[in-house]
C-alpha cells in the first residue's frame, strides 16, 4: 500500500480524555446482590495531554511507561516464540493431540498455556480477575472490550449456559468503574445453534436470489446482502424452517433480547463478533433487527462487524447505514480485517467459484482505509459510531488525521480503536497517547473453555503473529534503555 505522509498540522493539539459521553447517564446503580465487597479502586481524573504532533513511537519511553519491566519480557518472548510458525504448528498439535486427555501431563500443559499464551492474549480465568485486568488497563489509558470465551453452541442448553455467560460479564462491567468498559462482546454462534445459523443463512440467500421467496419469521432488517455477495454456499432451493427450527429460533430471538435489554439498563454497548460467510447473513439480521429496535436517539447499544477483507464489505456497510439513516436509526459498526481468510478461500475453490477475499492485502488495506473513512465522515456529521479495530500502524495513522481534520476529537464518544489484548501495544499506546480512546478486546474464562479461542487465534492469525515485529523491536528497544539505566 502506498505510504501517505502525515502533515503535522492534522495532528497536532490533539487532547485526551480518559472520561467518554455516556450513552444516557452514569451506570444505574448496582444492586446490592452485585455491588462489589468493597468498591473497586477509582480511576484518576480526566487528564489533559499534551499535544502531539505525531502517532509517536520514537520515544519508547513514553510508549511503554506504564508497563512493568516483567510484563515486558514477557511480552516479547511470546510475541517472539509465535512469530515462529513451527513454535505455532507445535502448539496447536499439543493442545489438540490425546496428550491433553493423560492425568498429570494435562495439568502440566495447562499450566505452562497459563503461564504464557493464556496469560498474554486473555484478561482471566474468571470474572475478578478479568476486572483487574479492566482496572490495570484503565491505569494505563486505556479501556477494555470484555468478551466471555465461548465458541459455537450446537443445542439450546449450551445456548442457555452461555447466555449466563454472556448476562454475567455485563454485570461484571457493570461493577467497574464508569466507562472502563467500553463494550460487550458477543458471539451469536454461542447463543444460537450453529445448524440453525446456516440454515437462517440459506434461506437469507435464497430470498436474495428470490425475493418473492417468503420468510414468515424475518422481521424488519437494513441490507444483509450486496449485489457482488457471495452466495455460493445456497446451490438450491432450501425448504423452510421447520416447527422445531422456527421454535429455536424463538428461543434464540429471547436469549438476544434478554443480553440486549440487560446492555440497555447497564448503558454499555453491546458488539455483535463476525464470523465466516457460511452464518453471517444470519449473524447480520439478528444484529439489524435488534438494532431497529435498541438503538436510540445518538446512542447505538447494537454494534455490528463489517470484514473488509472480503469484496463485497464496502458495498454492504453503504447498504446497511444508508438504510438506518432512511429509518432515523443510528447504527454503529465494528471495521475489522477479517479472521478466516484460509477457510474461505477453500470453501469458495471446493464450490468452484472465486474467493470472496480480496485479491491482494493492498485491496484489503484500501477497503478497510476507506470504510474507515466512510464512517469517520458519517459520525462527524451526524449519529451512529465506530470501532476501527486495527493491527495496521498505517491504518491507525490514516484514520487519526481523518479523524482530526474532521473535529471528531471533541466528539470520541463516537469513535474507538482497538486491538487484541497482547497484540499490537505500541499502536495501541501510540494512539492514546495522541488522544484517542483505545480499547483491547479482552476475552476471560477457564483456561479449558477459551482453548478453542486460543486455537483459532493461533491459525488465523499466523501472518499477523509473525508481522508483530514492530511491537518486538519497540520492546526490545525499551528494554535494552532500561538495562542501561539500571547499569548506569
Amino acid at each position: 500500500m502506498a505510504t501517505r505522509v502525515i502533515p503535522p498540522r492534522i495532528l497536532r493539539n490533539l487532547r485526551y480524555n480518559t472520561a467518554t459521553k455516556p450513552l444516557n447517564s452514569a451506570h444505574p446503580p448496582l444492586s446490592p446482590a452485585l455491588s462489589p465487597s468493597s468498591p473497586p479502586p477509582c480511576l484518576p481524573p480526566p487528564v489533559l495531554r499534551p499535544a502531539a504532533d505525531d502517532l509517536n513511537f520514537r520515544d519508547v519511553e513514553k510508549l511503554f511507561a506504564s508497563v512493568p519491566t516483567a510484563g515486558l519480557l514477557r511480552s516479547s518472548a511470546v510475541l517472539h516464540a509465535t512469530a515462529l510458525e513451527p513454535m505455532v504448528d507445535l502448539g496447536t498439535w499439543l493442545m489438540r493431540s490425546n496428550l491433553m486427555h493423560v492425568h498429570g501431563l494435562r495439568d502440566l500443559l495447562f499450566a505452562a498455556i497459563r503461564g504464557t499464551f493464556y496469560d498474554h492474549f486473555c484478561a482471566g480465568e474468571d470474572a475478578p480477575t478479568a476486572a483487574a485486568s479492566i482496572r490495570t488497563l484503565n491505569h494505563a489509558g486505556l479501556r477494555g472490550m470484555l468478551v466471555y470465551g465461548v465458541e459455537d453452541a450446537h443445542d439450546n442448553d449450551a445456548c442457555d449456559r452461555n447466555l449466563k455467560g454472556f448476562l454475567h460479564t455485563v454485570d461484571v462491567s457493570r461493577s467497574l468503574p464508569p466507562s472502563s468498559v467500553s463494550f460487550v462482546i458477543v458471539k451469536i454462534t454461542a447463543i444460537c445453534p450453529m445448524s440453525l445459523l446456516e440454515r437462517m443463512s440459506d434461506l437469507l440467500r435464497w430470498q436474495h436470489k428470490d425475493p418473492s421467496f417468503s420468510l414468515p419469521w424475518k422481521q424488519d432488517c437494513f441490507p444483509i446482502f450486496s449485489e457482488s455477495s457471495p452466495l455460493y454456499h445456497t446451490r438450491k432451493r432450501p425448504e423452510p424452517l421447520t416447527p422445531e427450527e422456527e421454535s429455536d429460533l424463538q428461543l434464540a430471538n429471547q436469549r438476544f433480547l434478554e443480553l440486549c435489554q440487560k446492555c440497555v439498563q447497564a448503558n454499555i454497548p453491546l458488539l455483535v463478533d463476525a464470523e465466516h460467510t457460511s452464518v453471517q447473513p444470519a449473524i447480520d439480521y439478528f444484529t439489524y433487527s435488534f438494532a431497529i429496535l435498541h438503538n436510540k436517539d445518538d446512542n447505538p447499544i447494537v454494534f455490528g462487524t463489517i470484514q473488509t477483507y472480503l469484496k463485497d464489505a464496502k458495498e454492504r456497510l453503504l447498504l446497511a447505514a444508508h438504510a438506518a439513516d432512511k429509518m432515523g436509526i443510528p447504527m454503529g459498526f465494528k471495521l475489522v480485517r477479517g479472521a478466516y481468510m484460509s477457510s474461505e478461500r477453500k470453501l469458495a475453490e471446493s464450490l468452484g467459484y472465486a474467493s470472496p477475499i480480496h485479491n491482494t492485502i493492498q485491496d484489503t488495506h484500501k477497503c478497510f482505509n476507506d470504510c474507515s473513512s466512510f464512517m469517520l465522515e458519517k459520525i462527524a456529521n451526524g449519529p451512529g459510531g465506530v470501532v476501527l479495530a486495527t493491527h495496521n500502524v498505517e491504518s491507525g495513522k490514516l484514520a487519526a488525521a481523518k479523524a482530526h481534520e474532521l473535529g471528531i476529537g471533541k466528539v470520541n464518544h463516537k469513535l474507538e480503536f482497538a486491538q487484541l489484548h497482547g497484540m499490537s501495544e505500541a499502536l495501541s499506546f501510540g494512539l492514546s497517547n495522541a488522544g484517542f480512546q483505545v480499547s483491547k478486546y479482552m476475552p476471560f474464562g477457564p483456561v479449558e473453555t477459551v482453548m478453542p479461542y486460543l486455537l483459532r487465534r493461533a491459525e488465523e492469525n499466523r501472518g499477523m503473529l509473525a508481522a508483530s515485529g514492530f511491537d518486538r523491536q519497540l520492546m526490545r528497544k525499551e528494554l535494552g534503555r532500561r538495562l542501561k539505566a539500571a547499569a548506569f
